[in-house]
């Protein structure tokens, strides 16, 4: 795991997936949509893929490992598109830029509210070659945090949302 940044680990889950199951919505949340079309967003559904839509989260994570915090490291999550493709199921568009490779490819993630606040969920996502890992991170007002985790290490996240600059 040393070589590879927590972002990157991250954002390499849709290789294998087992994503838990809820609702992640209050009654009356869901706006009126066609029959057959995709799912309108709610309001909060809305603010939460315009937050994530063309921005990038920089910031910080650090190890946890045998019981003792690591130091500070830096990390960013290049977001490219965000949607929502099922109950609580989001598609997230991430470039992903390692070993010479520089790609966006799809990740699905589950997103569970806590009141009015989103939280991306992974749990016990294989990466081939590697280990399982979970995550949860919480998206609110311009910032992220978190943790993430496998069998024998684990860590933090935290930082701020920006919008992408044109290219």
């Amino acid at each position: 795991y040393s070589t590879l940044s927590v972002g990157a680990v991250l954002l390499l889950l849709p290789l294998v997936a087992v994503w838990g199951s809820g609702d992640g919505k209050k009654a009356g949340d869901k706006l009126e949509g066609e029959k057959g079309a995709p799912a309108a967003l709610t309001v909060l559904e809305k603010k939460f893929q315009e937050a994530l839509h063309d921005a990038t989260l920089a910031g910080k994570w650090r190890l946890v490992k045998d019981g003792k915090l690591g130091e500070d490291a830096e990390d960013k999550y290049i977001i490219r598109s965000v949607g929502k493709v099922g109950e609580d199921l989001w598609m997230v568009g991430a470039r992903i830029q390692y070993g010479g490779k520089d790609v966006t490819i799809p990740v699905p993630v589950k997103v569970f509210w806590a009141g009015d606040t989103p939280v991306i969920s992974i749990t016990n996502a294989g990466i081939p070659g590697l280990c399982t890992y979970s995550a949860r991170v919480m998206v609110h007002d311009g910032y992220y945090t978190g943790t993430w985790s496998a069998p024998d290490h684990a860590g933090f996240l935290s930082g701020v949302i920006v919008k992408n600059a044109e290219e």
